[in-house]
């Protein structure tokens, strides 16, 4: 019989804890293990094994390389494996800065199903800081949180992450109203997430978690964004179009666009590359675009088997008869967000009429400014 594995993640230490010490307080022989990653790039770890009577062992572990995935690899995996037999429950109580998909995948294998079953992916968070960290700038490194050499995520790019990965949202901390603004705003950053509060976690001895299907829920091309919504001072508004996008326009346009919300991300596609799909991905204005795959309409009938039936079903709900499945699917958060001011910001980056009558010809010649990004992380 697997035993049951639930991670907690969470930049909020304070509010990872309180939610990992009440699921050892709940669940009779459950075992929380924690890395402590500050000296991680210097190839060392220190590993925390307790369980709610106190600390069952704490020990110094020395590392190939200094790296979150070895960490993983060589001793977060045999150490949950060995553990397992006597465990009710097996809590994995996650770094700061690690985001949690990268440890489900790890944990969801083959050779390891037998002994463990992921069945829940938590996220603590702090009333009274997530709604300011959200909005925070600040690289990782900044903030002494870092989880590796060479780390440049940025803190409120790696909160969102976490947010929108789990599968269930803790809140720690913060008085009444802190725990009202903090629902508000996972209301627009994970809509379909439960929210508890740390005195009332969520079941987390539950049928196993298929981290495909995690996954899905979050790759741009299949991810479950936000529908237009609107609490007290907060806006999330949907731009949806087929019209293909101007690369110039689209380029001179982002500073705005990205100051002006804190939260957007999507998928789109731009004139120059129609058959790439576009991943837009920015949090507290930091910006990413990035090739995400073909379009499904630039690939051969026969091909479409290889892809998941979630990402042609995507495809489907999404198929146009002149554009197949290319869109502009773009969502963008934010306090007092002028929705009018985004959309006529967004559709003045469309091909005009008269430029989408010029045929593809014409197209091809567009001045492209993303082509020197999206060649950087091909060369990457």
């Amino acid at each position: 019989m697997s035993t049951p594995v639930v991670l907690v993640a969470g930049l909020h230490a304070q509010a990872r804890t309180a939610t990992v010490d009440r699921l050892l307080h709940d669940h009779p022989g459950a075992v929380a293990v924690h890395h402590d990653l500050r000296s991680v790039t210097g190839g060392r770890v220190e590993r925390l094994v307790r369980d709610r009577s106190g600390i069952l062992d704490l020990t110094e572990i020395r590392l190939a390389h200094g790296c979150l995935t070895c960490a993983v690899r060589e001793d977060l995996l045999p150490e949950l494996v060995r553990r397992a037999p006597a465990a009710s429950l097996l809590v994995v109580d996650l770094w700061d800065s690690v985001e949690p998909r990268s440890v489900a995948e790890a944990i969801d294998r083959d050779e390891t199903r037998d002994t463990l079953r992921l069945t829940a992916v938590l996220t603590a968070l702090h009333a009274e800081y997530m709604p300011i960290d959200i909005t925070r700038g600040d690289r990782l490194t900044e903030t002494g949180l870092s989880a590796a050499d060479g780390d440049e995520r940025h803190l409120a790019e790696v909160l969102a992450r976490q947010i929108e990965y789990a599968t269930a949202l803790v809140l720690h901390g913060g008085d009444a109203d802190d725990d009202d603004l903090s629902r508000r705003v996972l209301t627009h950053l994970a809509p379909l997430t439960p929210v508890h509060r740390t005195t009332t976690p969520p079941e987390v001895r539950a049928a196993a978690l298929c981290t495909v299907e995690l996954a899905e829920r979050v790759d741009p091309a299949t991810a479950r964004l936000p529908c237009d919504t609107r609490t007290e001072e907060i806006t999330t508004v949907v731009w949806h179009r087929r019209r293909p996008l101007h690369p110039a326009r689209l380029f001179d346009a982002v500073d705005e666009l990205v100051t002006e919300s804190v939260r957007s991300r999507g998928r789109f596609w731009l004139v120059t590359r129609p058959e790439r799909l576009l991943a837009w991905d920015a949090v507290a204005g930091a910006v990413s675009v990035e090739d995400a795959g073909p379009w499904l309409a630039a690939l051969p009938e026969a091909a479409w088997e290889m892809v998941s039936p979630a990402r042609r079903t995507a495809a489907a709900l999404d198929w146009d008869a002149e554009y197949g499945d290319r869109t502009q699917h773009l969502v963008f958060t934010g306090p007092d967000l002028d929705a009018g001011r985004v959309t006529a910001l967004l559709d003045s980056c469309l091909l005009t009429e008269a430029e989408r009558e010029a045929g593809p010809a014409a197209w091809t010649t567009c001045p492209d400014p993303f082509a020197t990004i999206l060649a950087l992380q091909e060369s990457a």
